[in-house]
């Protein structure tokens, strides 16, 4: 995204983890590349970071659920560190038009019982940015009986996790932790948007980019308590509503499809209706406040979100969260109502020793946030840092140390006191 019309162009979001990181890992190290089969026989893509010498007894878990992670930034620290490490792709990288978390935990497993099967006996989940999410996603539901894990996503289809073999995990790891992609969503989507069929209709009332609410350009923007509560309040009823058009896209495909069962006399309206299946397209979802008045919830941030500093061009644009997805998908990943995939629902059932890094100039994770996630955690042995960076641990400002780096050493100093090589 450009900062402005005669700016350098500057990606700030999506695919960032293919030039992230500019370190090569310690000499003597190796990579195994491998492929794997979930228990649905849906293929998942694994890397397997070793150091030199002796083999660990101990991995880091490194995976976001759309997002490839083979070259996260951490990587380097981990094996320098002596531990290895394992970068795991979803079935849904680049795509996550169809993703499901619940499915996407038949993923992780698949990985974790791959790790198992190379007599690793700590297994530490590093959760960074939507992987948070996901891996405390994970924890909560590998930590009930079978029979009392989720049975249905909330589109409606069986989970599959009372059969799933779920390995068990020593340590968490939540490295610019956003509260879920539903929660995150809620805060940001634009709730002035009156017709979604129409990405242009706007009730001035509602519009975070109007002048008379407050807007103001470059993080001067300044919202009175009482629109930011109504704001609020209207993010959530945009939610609900585009919640419910899930349901009855849902809906109308179930019943197009149990009208034909067992009909050989079906029109060709009836079997069009029956195989179609609808893909939402929810328009304008970066409208988080947090981002236009640095004085709400204030910390090191720059102005601007993740997508780019112009909110016109990131709210308008083509790209952004949750922009084209099922019904089924945007219930169980995007929706702040219906997604189970919550650091808020997790929170209590992590007791693994949990290590929160927090980016102070993030854009997408708050101090507000972060706090919540960490006094929510049920571990007792729980600690929260707080490093000088952007949500991807890049500097503020230049000639800074990007803020990665502070990350990882705190990483390998973390893992050193608690984890055997």
């Amino acid at each position: 995204m450009s900062t402005g019309a005669n700016a350098p162009q500057h990606v700030t979001a999506g695919f960032l983890n293919t030039d992230w990181n500019p370190r090569d890992l310690p000499a003597g190290a190796s990579t195994r590349n491998v492929v794997l089969r979930t228990d649905d026989d849906a293929a998942t893509t694994g890397s397997l970071y070793l150091p030199a010498g002796p083999r660990p007894r101990t991995v880091v878990c490194v995976m976001h659920p759309r997002e490839f992670m083979a070259c996260h930034y951490l990587i380097p620290d981990i094996v320098g560190a002596g531990y290895a490490a394992w970068s795991q792709g979803a079935r849904s990288v680049g795509n996550d038009l169809r993703l499901e978390h619940e499915t996407a935990l038949h993923d992780v497993a698949a990985g974790l019982a791959f790790l198992r099967s190379q007599g690793f006996e700590h297994i530490v989940l590093l959760g960074n940015s939507g992987g948070a999410g996901l891996y405390s996603f994970y924890v909560q539901q590998s930590s009930l009986p079978p029979a009392e894990r989720i049975a249905r996503t909330p589109g409606g289809r069986p989970s599959g996790l009372a059969g799933l073999e779920m390995p068990g995990v020593q340590g968490l790891v939540l490295v610019g932790p956003h509260p879920g992609q539903g929660a995150l969503l809620m805060n940001c989507i634009d709730p002035s948007v009156l017709d979604e069929g129409d990405a242009l209709s706007v009730d001035p009332a509602l519009d975070p980019l109007n002048p008379g609410n407050g807007y103001r350009p470059g993080g001067q923007a300044r919202y009175a308590p009482e629109f930011v509560a109504r704001y609020r309040q209207a993010q959530r009823a945009r939610v609900e509503r585009l919640d419910a058009l899930a349901r009855q896209f849902i809906a109308q495909r179930l019943a197009a499809r149990k009208a034909l069962k067992g009909r050989e006399d079906a029109s060709q309206a009836e079997r069009r209706a029956a195989a179609h299946t609808p893909v939402m397209t929810v328009w304008r979802t970066d409208a988080d406040l947090r981002c236009l008045d640095l004085g709400l919830d204030p910390s090191d941030r720059h102005p601007g979100s993740l997508w780019g500093r112009d909110p016109y061009a990131s709210n308008y644009g083509a790209v952004g969260f949750a922009r084209f997805c099922t019904p089924e998908s945007w219930l169980s990943t995007w929706s702040g109502l219906s997604s189970n995939a919550s650091l808020a629902a997790a929170a209590g059932a992590i007791v693994q020793p949990t290590l929160v890094i927090e980016y102070t100039g993030d854009q997408a994770c708050f101090p507000g946030d972060v706090r919540a996630i960490h006094d929510a955690l049920a571990t007792a042995d729980k600690r929260h840092l707080r490093v000088r960076g952007d949500h991807h641990g890049r500097a503020l400002a230049e000639g800074e140390e990007p803020g990665r780096y502070e990350a990882g050493r705190q990483l390998a100093a973390w893992l050193r006191e608690r984890f055997a090589h």
